[in-house]
């Protein structure tokens, strides 16, 4: 079929874009069917009135003044404006529009971009409800971290107070040296929790290679006596993969919130188990942690598994950010982190970090 037989009105009619031809003097000279569709007025009425009397009265200066553009011969590419409907919706159109100067007119093509501003303003909403959060979080630490400063000052100041010669038995000497260690690890601790929120703030985390067994044996260290009380087994192989390159801190802190949670919800009648290993993969480190506790029905809340402030037992000391951090941790550096779990079957996490770069 040559050009001049080729029928351009059936194409202009069955294209979905907006297609129109409109006259210097601010008036739609011919409108496609999709014009008239997608704003509910018909030909008579879009013809009848100046463009602008359909454009957002929010856009209509800026609409007015880039038409004027297009009559000084400029083209017009993704120029983005709203327009009200008869039924008073607001749609979003993007412009792409040429002026013919010898005809006095412009030839234009929009396409409805209302679904995509849509999800912008929900994404936008959602990032700045979650960068609230972010903030709210950060001072709740902040502060937690600085109202806990004055006591563990307080205790150190009390132990040093006291006289250890003067102390004869044995069995309490070595309570209050137990006390001091557990003081002198939870200053550590909170020193760690403010700097990480610095590094955090700044983007600037330290990674470094870092050894499982050595993180490991810092964090049973730690924990001594509840581990002592539960009587927890635990069967290590990292043999495999000893080092990893990742944030120290943040590693002892998995490992810490894991155990503590495997022996939390360990069933009545058992001892926990707990299985861990390491293993070098081809692009990726893995570490998985198995225990032999009360478990969870996956299905039920595998979308909340690694929420703050999820909780899945009936536990008085549940309070739903210890799997939060474990994800934050591993997540904040690239890693990942899935989770199996059956109920009264135990559960199992498969964490991956990405390999050193040779």
């Amino acid at each position: 079929m040559s050009p001049t037989t080729f029928n351009f009105e059936r194409f202009f009619e069955l294209t979905t874009d907006l297609v129109c031809i409109a006259s210097y003097d601010g008036y739609f000279k011919k409108v496609n069917s999709a014009v008239s569709k997608t704003l509910g007025y018909s030909l008579e009425e879009l013809y009848a009135k100046p463009i602008n009397n359909f454009v957002h009265p929010e856009d209509q200066k800026e609409t007015a003044s880039a038409r004027k553009k297009l009559t000084k011969s400029s083209e017009l590419h993704y120029f983005e404006n709203r327009y009200i409907t008869k039924k008073g919706k607001i749609v979003w159109f993007s412009w792409t529009s040429i002026p013919s100067e010898e005809e006095k007119v412009i030839f234009a093509i929009a396409k409805d971009i209302t679904h995509k501003k849509r999800l912008e303003a929900e994404r936008n909403m959602h990032l700045a409800e979650l960068s609230k959060s972010n903030k709210n979080f950060e001072q709740i630490n902040y502060k937690t971290s600085h109202d806990l400063r004055a006591p563990i000052n307080n205790l150190n100041s009390i132990i040093e107070m006291i006289d250890m010669n003067k102390i004869e038995d044995d069995k309490n000497k070595k309570l209050i040296n137990l006390i001091k260690r557990g003081i002198d690890q939870l200053e550590e601790k909170m020193k760690f929790y403010i700097n990480s929120l610095v590094e955090t703030s700044n983007h600037n985390i330290l990674v470094e290679e870092v050894s499982f067994d050595k993180s490991l044996e810092i964090v049973l260290d730690s924990i001594n006596n509840l581990v002592s009380k539960s009587g927890a087994n635990f069967l290590i192989d990292f043999k495999d993969c000893p080092e990893v390159e990742f944030n120290r801190d943040y590693m002892e802190s998995i490992f810490l919130n894991l155990i503590t949670n495997s022996i939390k919800y360990t069933a009545p009648e058992k001892t926990p188990e707990i299985r861990i290993r390491s293993q070098d993969l081809t692009s990726k480190i893995e570490l998985s942690y198995e225990d032999n506790g009360i478990g969870f029905d996956i299905e039920k809340v595998k979308d909340r598994i690694f929420g703050l402030h999820q909780t899945f037992h009936h536990n008085e000391d549940s309070k739903g950010i210890g799997l939060y951090l474990v994800h934050t941790h591993v997540t904040s550096l690239g890693g990942n982190i899935n989770v199996e779990s059956e109920v009264n079957k135990g559960t199992k996490f498969a964490i991956t970090f990405n390999k050193k770069l040779k």
